[in-house]
């Protein structure tokens, strides 16, 4: 009988329940499960394998980074001068055609004394190599430079068994200023310099070549943060002293010179940054005379260096 819902088959009945509409267990299934892991979080994807492998490896002794392209030194006389200075010259490039003078002729020489291959190129090769510098037919190509890690500098001195001295650049963007610094840590037995990895001189032909080749025998180490590696410093146990005109005390008063030391050279027309001298336990200025207001980052360092290696004795 029509409309009687108690006949036998009048309603059909599912196993299955009822369909899943827009909500239920299609709404539960669609809810995001959050942002997808990053390549190296993820156990079983080579990235996370290879940061596991680079962890364990590096967990020694931090990795060194490289100051990036290879560099060329362009012209005569400044390709004979890093010669002689021992600049670590790869490779001598020669512009075929080129006149054979004392210049060219004394830089074949030390060359050849030091075993750097000579290699004769096109006059548009050596351009091209060069950036289209003016090389009067002679270049030489040099090593992207490979920083030191801080750490390095503080084991350095451990090895020697002395108290370590190390200096650090704050914002020194002139890389002949770096170089004279790097040479003058060498001459007055620092353990090393470092600079800042950006907005700052990092170790270029010029700095290589300023250095008259104590890069070689010196380490230059680079830091993202500078007041991080000054405050790691200071939990290693080191003094920082930063130079400034306006110090608590003049340089021949330091008496910290003896214990582990960090110096601080700011740039020549700002001085140490806010931050950087805020960090410093103690601000010391050079007394000079004739109302001079400041020495450049290269001077300033000596003379701190100076003084310091003869109170060490």
């Amino acid at each position: 009988m029509a409309g009687n819902s108690q006949r036998k088959g009048a309603i059909r009945k599912s196993s299955k329940g009822p369909t899943a509409g827009s909500g239920g267990r299609v709404k539960r299934g669609l809810e995001g499960k959050g942002p997808t892991p990053k390549a190296d979080e993820r156990p079983y994807h080579k990235a996370y394998k290879a940061k596991q492998r680079g962890e364990k490896a590096g967990a020694a002794r931090p990795r060194r980074r490289t100051g990036g392209d290879v560099e060329w030194i362009a012209g005569r006389n400044s390709v004979v001068e890093a010669l002689r200075e021992g600049v670590p010259v790869t490779g001598v490039y020669v512009a075929e055609g080129a006149e054979r003078d004392g210049r060219l002729r004394e830089a074949f020489r030390l060359a050849a004394e030091q075993g750097v291959s000579l290699l004769e190129v096109g006059r548009g090769e050596l351009d091209r190599l060069t950036g289209g510098a003016v090389h009067q037919g002679l270049a030489a190509k040099i090593p992207a430079y490979e920083y030191a890690h801080p750490d390095d500098l503080l084991a350095r001195a451990e090895e020697l068994g002395e108290p370590p001295l190390v200096v650090v650049l704050d914002s020194v963007t002139d890389p002949r200023n770096l170089g004279a610094v790097v040479r003058s840590a060498a001459a007055f037995g620092a353990h090393g310099v470092v600079v800042p990895e950006r907005r700052a001189a990092g170790m270029t032909a010029s700095a290589w070549k300023t250095s008259a080749g104590a890069a070689a025998r010196i380490p230059v180490a680079q830091t993202v943060n500078l007041t991080r590696t000054l405050k790691a410093y200071q939990d290693a146990g080191c003094m920082v002293v930063g130079l400034a005109a306006d110090g608590d005390a003049t340089l021949p008063d330091l008496d910290l010179a003896d214990g582990p030391l960090v110096v601080v050279v700011g740039s020549e027309g700002k001085g140490l940054s806010r931050l950087v001298a805020e960090t410093c336990d103690q601000l010391v200025s050079i007394p000079m005379a004739n109302n001079v207001e400041s020495l450049n980052a290269g001077v300033a360092a000596s003379v701190t260096l100076y003084a310091i290696a003869r109170a060490r004795g």
